[in-house]
C-alpha cells in the first residue's frame, strides 16, 4: 500500500519503524472516530459541491460498511498500511476505485486526527463520567446506611477527635464533585471542533465548518485554524489532570481502607474471597485489591507531569512528539476505568465495625466535647481547656460518649442532599 504521502521513493525501514512505533495498535481505537469524521466531513463536501450526490452516497454507504465491521471487530490494519487514515482510504480505493480518494479534499491528517481523538476522548469522558457517578452513588448510599456508626478521627496519625463512618463515607463522595468540576474542563476543551484547519492554516475550499461542528455533535468549534491545531497535546493535558485528580481521591481512598482493614484498626472487613493470604503466615487477610488501587493512582498522578514533559518546547504547528501522547493517555485512560470499577465492587461488600469505641483507647475522642460543654456552661474557651487538660494528665477524665454536632456537613447534619445537588450541577454539563 504506498503511502498518502508518497512521492515516488521508499522511506529507510529503521526509521519508518522507529516513527511508527506503537501507533498502528493505538489508532485501532480510533477506527471508529475516524469514520464518523469522514462522515461528516463529506456530507459537507457534498454541500459545497466537491462531491456529486451519489458520489456522496456512494461513499457513505462504504464507510458504513467499515463502521459496522469495526464494531464487530473485524476491522484491522493491513501489514503495509501507514496509519488508520491510510487504510480506511485504501479500502475506499479498493470498493469505489478513484472516487475513495476524495474524502481527503479540505482536511489534512492533522485536523483529521484530532478529530478522531476528541470524539475518542468525549466517550472516554462520558464513561469515566458515569463510573464516577456510580462510585458516589454507593459512597452516599453507605454514609446513610452507617450515619450513626462512631469513628475515631486522627490527625498527625494521632487519636483526635469523634467521626463517624457517615462522616467517612461521605467525604469521599463530596470529593468526587471535585473531581468531576475537573473532568467537565476535560469535556469543555474536547468538545470543539478542530475539523477544517487542515494542517493548521485552513485551505482555500469554502469549507463549512459550522455544518461539520453539528454533524459531530460537537457544542462549538476551535475557531482560529492555529489555535485548533495548538489543542493538540493540550486537550490530552487537561484530560489528563482531571484523571489525576481523580487517582489522587482513589489513593487516599485506597490508603484509609489499607489502614482500617489492619488488625491494629480493625475498623472494617471484607469476605475472605475478597482479599489473599500469605504464603507463611496462616492468620493474613491482605488487602492486595486496594493496594494496588493505590499504586496505579499513584502512577496516574504523575500523568499530567509526563505529558506535560512530552509537549514543552514545541512551537506551534504539528510535530511528530504528539504521537507520543497515545502510548501514554490511552492505556492510562483504560487504568482508571478499571480502578474506578474495582474500588466499587470491593465498597459494595465492606462492612463496618459497630463497637469501634467501645476499646477504652478511644475514650480521649471526647475531651473537646467536654471542653465545649464546659465553654457552653459559662467558662471561657482556655480555663475549660486547661481544666480537661489537667483531668486527662491525673488520670481522672471520664469519657462522656455523647456527640451534640449539629451545623451542616457535621456527624449530625451529613447534608447529603446538598452533595447530590452539587453532583448532579456538576456532571450534567458533560452530555
Amino acid at each position: 500500500m504506498a503511502k498518502i504521502w508518497d512521492k515516488g521513493f521508499d522511506i529507510n525501514a529503521l526509521v519508518e519503524n522507529f516513527t511508527v512505533g506503537n501507533d498502528r495498535e493505538l489508532d485501532l481505537r480510533l477506527a471508529k472516530y475516524d469514520i464518523i469524521g469522514s462522515m461528516a466531513h463529506i456530507k459537507m463536501l457534498a454541500k459545497i459541491g466537491l462531491l456529486e450526490i451519489e458520489e456522496e452516497q456512494q461513499l457513505q454507504g462504504a464507510l458504513q460498511y467499515i463502521l459496522e465491521e469495526v464494531e464487530k471487530g473485524n476491522f484491522h490494519l493491513d501489514k503495509d498500511a501507514e496509519d488508520i487514515h491510510s487504510q480506511i482510504e485504501s479500502m475506499l480505493t479498493a470498493k469505489l476505485g478513484e472516487m475513495g480518494k476524495k474524502i481527503h479534499s479540505g482536511r489534512s491528517r492533522n485536523d483529521q486526527v484530532l478529530v478522531d481523538i476528541k470524539l475518542y476522548l468525549k466517550d472516554e469522558i462520558r464513561q469515566l463520567k458515569n463510573e464516577v457517578l456510580q462510585l458516589f452513588d454507593l459512597l452516599q448510599l453507605l454514609s446513610e446506611q452507617h450515619k450513626n456508626v462512631f469513628l475515631p478521627g486522627y490527625t498527625h496519625a494521632q487519636i483526635a477527635m469523634p467521626s463517624s463512618f457517615g462522616l467517612w463515607f461521605g467525604a469521599y463522595a463530596e470529593t468526587l464533585v471535585d473531581d468531576m468540576y475537573s473532568l467537565v474542563a476535560a469535556w469543555r476543551v474536547a468538545d470543539q471542533n478542530p475539523l477544517g484547519s487542515a494542517a493548521g492554516y485552513g485551505n482555500s475550499f469554502p469549507l463549512d465548518r459550522e455544518m461539520t461542528t453539528r454533524e459531530l455533535g460537537f457544542s462549538e468549534m476551535n475557531y482560529n485554524v492555529i489555535a485548533a491545531q495548538m489543542e493538540r497535546g493540550k486537550t490530552e493535558r487537561i484530560l489528563a489532570q482531571a484523571m489525576s485528580n481523580i487517582a489522587f481521591t482513589l489513593n487516599k481512598l485506597a490508603a484509609d481502607n489499607c489502614m482500617y482493614l489492619s488488625g491494629n484498626y480493625g475498623f472494617i472487613s471484607y469476605p475472605n474471597e475478597l482479599t489473599t493470604g500469605s504464603s507463611i503466615m496462616p492468620h493474613k487477610k491482605n488487602p492486595d485489591v486496594w493496594e494496588l488501587i493505590r499504586a496505579h493512582s499513584n502512577r496516574l498522578q504523575n500523568l499530567p507531569n509526563e505529558i506535560a514533559l512530552m509537549t514543552t518546547n514545541m512551537p506551534h504547528g504539528y510535530h511528530r512528539d504528539y504521537q507520543l501522547l497515545k502510548e501514554v493517555l490511552f492505556p492510562a485512560i483504560e487504568t482508571l476505568h478499571t480502578l474506578l470499577q474495582m474500588a466499587h465492587f470491593m465498597l459494595e461488600h465492606v462492612s463496618v465495625n459497630e463497637h469501634i469505641l467501645d476499646d477504652p483507647r478511644y475514650n480521649y475522642l471526647f475531651t473537646v466535647e467536654e471542653v465545649n460543654k464546659l465553654v457552653l456552661a459559662g467558662m471561657p474557651f482556655r480555663e475549660a481547656y486547661k481544666q480537661v487538660g489537667h483531668e486527662v494528665e491525673s488520670g481522672t477524665y471520664k469519657a462522656n460518649k455523647e456527640v451534640h454536632h449539629t451545623h451542616a456537613g457535621s456527624i449530625g447534619n451529613l447534608c447529603t442532599k446538598q452533595i447530590r445537588e452539587k453532583m448532579e450541577r456538576a456532571a450534567e454539563e458533560i452530555r
